[in-house]
């Protein structure tokens, strides 16, 4: 006999399976997508390690990531942590002030020693130009790049299957006009850092990757947007063996699912990309499996077997939004808004943007996320609140 039956794990999440002749199987069509129990708080306690007033003093991006390669549970007290930020402020304060001297770079990392937001173990870096002044760690050098194009940085990982290699994506962003937004993304490399190699990764390697996405509309995407290790040896609770990689396309910020295995992740011939019913080749047949995401966000696996993917609302909006997934690539429930910014928002030229979750900087049955806060009018507002521009820490714990 076939029944229907609901079963709680824990007390904090409700499954929905269906039985048959004694056994038990669950099915993605049956998984609950919309309720979950939960509270959330800010963390100022990770906010305030990212207010400095020397050196590195701002920056949005903010891409974390175990150096062991684990990927899917906290780091270690004796661990190390890879920060990944965008665009960067390094320069000092002064009585509240940025002196003269400042300068923006595109992108730059940090190291975090140990698993708590302990300011004296977070160590910045940044690269040197031939006068000695602040320059970018990642640079585009890639046979596609122009003399102009700089990065913004996708996420990463550490490939454990390819001698510990550190892969990030880099999107090739260029000018094209002045004001705030007048910038296009043209194109996305894949940087390869070796294992072992420490910052400013001086032995790093570019390649162009052809995982940009054009379409008739005008509208444009590319994957790296976030990235979920499905390995044993990363963590994942549910192993596949695949990585999978998630972009963003259109103006209604739809997302798109790539994966590759471990080995072949520098192959692209090898990568597949689901349509919403099967895996394929192309990446021009790639699907939509939902929409209203950010240009930047996250996939984690939750305590019950779902998935969260976390994001900014609508890209650039004052909800940080979550929607639960019965597996990596959907399908994917409603938007549970998690915080609400507005309280950030202290100029109306103010704007927060790109939320996501960060494991390694959690502790068992909690998530901390970051989303970024910006200005329409950057170096005015910055003149008047020079720590302005970092990104803010909340905490979601699971009831």
């Amino acid at each position: 006999m076939k029944i229907s039956a609901s079963l709680v794990i824990t007390g904090l999440f409700v499954f929905h399976f269906t039985c048959s002749s004694g056994q038990v199987a669950k099915h993605t069509d049956t998984v609950d997508l919309e309720h979950l129990k939960f509270t959330v708080e800010a963390a100022p306690e990770w906010s305030d390690l990212l207010k400095r007033d020397s050196g590195w003093f701002g920056a949005d991006g903010i891409y974390t990531m175990r150096l062991d390669g684990v990927r899917c549970k906290p780091a270690k007290p004796d661990g190390r942590i890879l920060f990944l930020f965008s665009d960067s402020m390094i320069g000092e304060i002064k009585d509240h002030t940025m002196t003269p001297g400042y300068k923006m770079i595109h992108n730059s990392v940090a190291i975090l020693n140990g698993n708590k937001p302990a300011g004296d173990q977070m160590h910045f870096y940044w690269d040197k130009d031939k006068e000695g002044k602040p320059e970018s760690v990642f640079i585009p050098k890639t046979p596609k790049t122009q003399s102009t194009d700089y990065y913004w940085l996708g996420d990463g990982f550490v490939n454990q299957e390819l001698g510990n290699n550190i892969y990030i994506f880099g999107y090739r962003v260029r000018n094209v006009s002045t004001g705030p937004f007048g910038f296009r993304e043209v194109g996305t490399s894949l940087i390869k850092i070796p294992g072992g190699n420490e910052p400013p990764f001086p032995n790093q390697q570019q390649m162009d990757a052809p995982v940009f996405v054009s379409e008739n509309t005008g509208d444009s995407g590319t994957f790296g947007s976030g990235i979920y290790v499905n390995t044993k040896k990363a963590g994942a609770p549910k192993p596949d063996g695949f990585i999978y990689v998630y972009g963003v396309r259109g103006m209604a910020k739809q997302l798109m699912v790539a994966r590759a295995l471990p080995a072949d992740f520098e192959h692209f011939d090898k990568w597949t990309y689901w349509t919403g019913s099967e895996w394929v080749s192309d990446i021009n047949k790639v699907g939509d499996v939902t929409k209203d995401v950010s240009d930047e966000l996250s996939l984690t696996a939750l305590p019950d077997g779902r998935y969260a993917l976390i994001f900014q609302v609508d890209g650039m909006s004052t909800s940080v939004g979550m929607r639960i997934g019965a597996t990596p690539y959907g399908p994917f429930g409603p938007i549970i808004k998690l915080w609400d910014c507005k309280p950030d928002l202290l100029k109306s030229t103010y704007l927060v943007y790109n939320a996501k979750a960060h494991p390694s900087l959690s502790t068992p049955g909690e998530l901390i996320i970051s989303y970024n806060i910006n200005s329409t009018e950057f170096i005015k507002d910055l003149n008047a609140d020079p720590n302005l521009y970092r990104p803010r820490f909340i905490r979601v714990k699971f009831q």
